[in-house]
């Protein structure tokens, strides 16, 4: 049995494919159109996973769509009126899309397949709940699924038992955690729906000064972690913009102009709103755990990327276990859609066995093989040298070791936003050096953020504050204490970006100011080679961690082909490439013919 689930229209479309209850393929459409975020239908990466399994769309038993669009526009209707006449101009400008397109879903998904079968709408929270309880290792869990809005709700929890999910409580726009933070994103300056996990990057530089502002005046939270936001501030209604000029005047001054220089005070409200968002899924997951006496939590929506937040839950005790889907925003709802199919709708059984979640690894996007790899770099007359397999650990190990930036792209993309050791960037942890020159040479982004460690799984705990595995980079841990190096008493005085150039632990390019890292555990069942060379390097050279940042730039989605690879490995300033076992040397390579500047190619985010 084939079921093809679609996330479109709103952010980040992508296809994924389910077959016989197994997730076979899964993909972001702005991989293949090089457009972030794309939102429009997923035709590229619905062919990628038919392709994949060598099927058409005459062998789709169901397809599965992530929302239902007559209910969304309902809220939209709704809201617009009950507004009126404020908000005019984009009414105006949302509506006709809507009647002529978004409404007619049905239609156009038959149309744009040549599919004749039946199309099963999910809605949007039962679509995040599934994404986070079905391919979680539990049997039995509770889930709580926050997001920006769905059709009407933006929060809700319950319980997934067997091959069923029960939502007990939602909460309702406009009343939204993610649309706080959204609104924080947009007021720092960054671009809303991708620079979140910049004010998240950019909170431990500032104080918590306006955190009791945001709760006297912004947000009415609960003892239970229910909340309503006090909408004379915000703007998202029915405006173009997040906020307005009350939550100008409210916070002195208007928002920061995007790629204006970053101030204390945009990093003291970074704090702050990741303060309060902590402080509800806190409380949250408090009134979870008491309400359905279950152990293990399952976490999905696009708030549920906020790993610094998804670490303090961990850390709190509050569940014994906690699974985070991979692919939390709406893309992963596409996987979410179809496997409420398979399970609830179908009634298929699921027996889970508390382990291994059904993931695996999120390594379900498009592979190329080496005959693909060899032919493209003869053809195109790229230098190269080629690596047997046994040779690949070692040689990498060593370029890293010698503060080499390397280009890792092997086997399958990964679904969600992090590289995992499919289409990676990567370098020696133990650089003081590293996070700038990767920063300002090979990412061209800005210096305030932080890198990520890839960690061999059995190591983990030998340098971070964490007893188990996080493979989705989803969990934010403490530095152990005895790699930390304490600081001077002037170091300590210092404020926001000079704490940058303070180097705090033996792991220095890894380690964020306040001690902590987004760490990835490397399993060596879903991703063996990745785990060797890292096994590699620390057997060689004592450290069992690496960096690890996603192969792209700024504003550039992950790569996804080898041609993209080898496109962002000679726009920057990386030392090497391996690609399958082909080794590229930067040094050997004649610039691009041709080129577009990448800067205007790829829009800021």
């Amino acid at each position: 049995m084939n079921i093809l689930g679609i996330s479109a229209f709103y952010h980040d479309s992508a296809a994924c494919l389910i077959q016989d209850g197994k997730i076979v393929s899964a993909a972001q459409e702005e991989r293949f159109t090089r457009k972030k975020h794309d939102f429009s239908f997923p035709v590229n990466a619905i062919r990628f996973c038919l392709q994949n399994s060598k099927l058409s769309a005459r062998d789709i038993d169901y397809v599965a769509f992530y929302d239902k669009p007559f209910l969304k526009f309902e809220r939209i209707l709704e809201t617009y009126l009950s507004y009126a006449p404020t908000g005019f101009k984009s009414f105006i400008k949302a509506v006709p899309l809507w009647i002529k397109q978004k409404l007619w879903m049905k239609e156009l998904i038959k149309n744009e397949l040549g599919y004749e079968g039946e199309v099963i709408f999910t809605e949007h929270h039962e679509s995040h709940a599934a994404a986070a309880f079905f391919p979680s290792p539990y049997q039995e869990a509770a889930f709580l699924t926050m997001d920006g809005v769905g059709e009407w709700a933006t929060t809700s929890y319950g319980v997934g038992k067997g091959n069923n999910i029960e939502i007990k409580a939602e909460i309702s726009f406009p009343h939204s955690l993610g649309l706080l933070y959204s609104a924080f994103t947009y007021y720092t300056g960054f671009k809303v729906n991708s620079g979140e996990y910049k004010v998240m990057g950019l909170a431990p530089y500032g104080e918590p000064k306006y955190k009791d502002v945001i709760l006297s005046e912004l947000i009415d939270l609960k003892e239970d972690g229910s909340f309503k936001m006090n909408m004379k501030y915000f703007n998202y209604c029915v405006g173009l913009t997040m906020t307005n000029g009350r939550f100008d005047k409210l916070f002195g001054g208007p928002p920061r102009k995007p790629e204006s220089p970053l101030t204390q005070r945009e990093m003291d409200l970074a704090r702050s709103v990741q303060d309060v968002t902590e402080e509800v899924m806190l409380r949250m997951s408090c009134h979870v755990r008491k309400e359905t006496g279950q152990r293990n939590l399952c976490l999905a929506g696009g708030v549920a990327l906020n790993c610094v937040g998804n670490g303090k839950i961990l850390r709190e005790g509050i569940f014994d276990n906690i699974w985070i889907q991979p692919s939390a925003g709406d893309a992963g709802s596409a996987m979410g859609a179809a496997i409420f199919v398979w399970y609830q709708y179908l009634e298929n059984n699921r027996a889970a066995d508390n382990k291994k979640d059904f993931q695996q690894g999120s390594y379900l996007g498009p592979e190329f093989g080496s005959d693909y790899l060899s032919d493209y770099l003869n053809k195109n007359r790229i230098p190269f040298i080629k690596l047997t397999d046994d040779v690949i650990p070692e040689k990498i190990a060593d370029l890293i070791a010698q503060e080499n930036v390397v280009g890792w792209f092997q086997g399958r993309m990964e679904f969600g936003p992090r590289a995992l050791g499919g289409r990676s960037i990567i370098g020696d942890a133990r650089s003081t050096k590293m996070q700038e020159v990767m920063n300002l040479k090979i990412k061209f982004r800005e210096s305030f953020r932080p890198f990520a460690p890839s960690v061999i799984r059995e190591k983990v705990s030998d340098y971070f504050e964490l007893d188990r595995e996080s493979p989705y980079m989803l969990l934010v841990a403490p530095v152990k204490k005895e790699l930390r190096r304490e600081m001077t008493e002037e170091e300590q005085k210092l404020f926001g970006l000079d704490k940058l150039h303070v180097s705090r632990s033996n792991i220095p390019a890894i380690t964020h100011v306040d001690y902590s890292a987004r760490i990835q555990t490397v399993d060596k069942e879903t991703n063996p080679l990745y785990h060797k060379m890292i096994s590699r390097f620390y057997d060689k050279y004592g450290c069992a961690v690496i960096i690890n940042t996603s192969f792209n730039v700024r504003g550039e989605p992950i790569v996804c082909t080898p041609e993209d690879a080898y496109r962002c490995f000679m726009r920057t300033n990386m030392d090497y490439l391996i690609m399958g076992n082909y080794l590229l040397d930067k040094k050997d390579q004649k610039p691009l013919e041709k080129d577009t500047d990448w800067q205007k190619e790829f829009e800021l985010d």
